[in-house]
């Protein structure tokens, strides 16, 4: 098994792939067959909207917070515990689901629901994988930090 810097090997295709499909599927749903956004005449505009953007802020900040990791041309040597990366552990990973389910929350399209659980449950798994490398990189500080940080949401208690 190639470590590839602690990615998963299909990581990124992965996330590629399911992203032109999540596009493609709620752009036909929401705007061409219209097949399962009948829940979006319940809720008024205004509010999905407030909701949509609530998630993008959301997304641009883990985005831009979590980049500390990719950013620099040295991956670090220590587990990253600060910033963003104190309260979770996949802070880009994040950012993606919240980036698609802000679409779903606008158009409240069921089958782009459908296709983002499956989504969340390819990255729940790539980050899986990730974990493990660092476990076994780091050791018992990766294992207190995972004790102290929350995998996809801050942590309430300490």
């Amino acid at each position: 098994m190639k470590e590839n810097n602690g990615e998963h090997p299909l990581g990124d295709a992965g996330q590629i792939l399911l992203g032109l499909v999540f596009m493609a599927l709620w752009s036909v749903d929401s705007f061409v067959l219209k097949l399962s956004i009948f829940l979006s005449g319940s809720v008024p505009v205004y509010i999905r909207i407030i909701i949509a953007l609530i998630l993008a802020m959301t997304a641009i900040v883990l985005f831009l917070k979590g980049h500390i990791v990719v950013r620099d041309k040295v991956r670090p040597v220590t587990v990253i515990s600060t910033g963003i990366f104190k309260y979770v552990r996949h802070p880009l990973y994040l950012a993606s689901l919240l980036f698609f389910l802000r679409l779903v929350a606008f158009s409240l399209s069921i089958l782009s629901l459908g296709l983002w659980i499956v989504i969340f449950l390819f990255y729940n798994y790539i980050a899986g994988y990730e974990e493990q490398v660092m476990a076994d990189k780091f050791g018992a500080a990766y294992q207190d930090y995972k004790k102290r940080t929350g995998k996809w949401l801050p942590k309430l208690t300490s």
